[in-house]
């Protein structure tokens, strides 16, 4: 009688297996998720205290973390790449558009924030952006 009462509930059996691996895998994945907020957040407040440091205003934290992540986002996808120095040059122009866009000299800061930005995400490719920027024309230009 009890073989038989067994085979008749194996439905619950397997059911709470299923239920259980599925917990498990729920866990897994949020404990993973909150990992990656807490590195976001404490490379974010790193980079916060590195900006303030250099007189530069303090952005929101949350919006550092969520634009930046882990990883540096858009910002560590290959800094020194030549189409990357094409656009930045492109921005340090003055707004013009055709043949009356000219360079200009730009704040120092300027270029030096996104080094800070690098130096905190992607430490590894700080020496190819600085390489890169090292020939851009820089002064005090900005009045504080």
């Amino acid at each position: 009688m009890s073989t038989r009462m067994a085979s008749e509930h194996r439905w619950i059996y397997v059911g709470a297996i299923v239920v259980l691996v599925a917990m498990v895998v729920v866990g897994l994945l949020t404990f993973t998720q909150q990992h990656a907020t807490n590195e976001s957040y404490r490379k974010a407040d790193e980079l916060i205290s590195k900006l303030q440091a250099d007189g530069y205003p303090a952005p929101d934290r949350g919006q550092v973390a969520r634009t930046l992540g882990t990883d540096g986002g858009p910002v560590c996808a290959d800094p020194a790449s030549a189409l990357r120095t094409g656009l930045q040059r492109v921005q340090m122009s003055n707004g013009a558009a055709g043949p009356g866009q000219r360079p200009v000299i730009v704040a120092a800061r300027t270029v030096q924030a996104e080094a800070l930005v690098l130096s905190v995400y992607c430490p590894d490719q700080l020496d190819d952006y600085q390489d890169r920027i090292k020939d851009i024309k820089t002064d005090d230009t900005v009045r504080s």
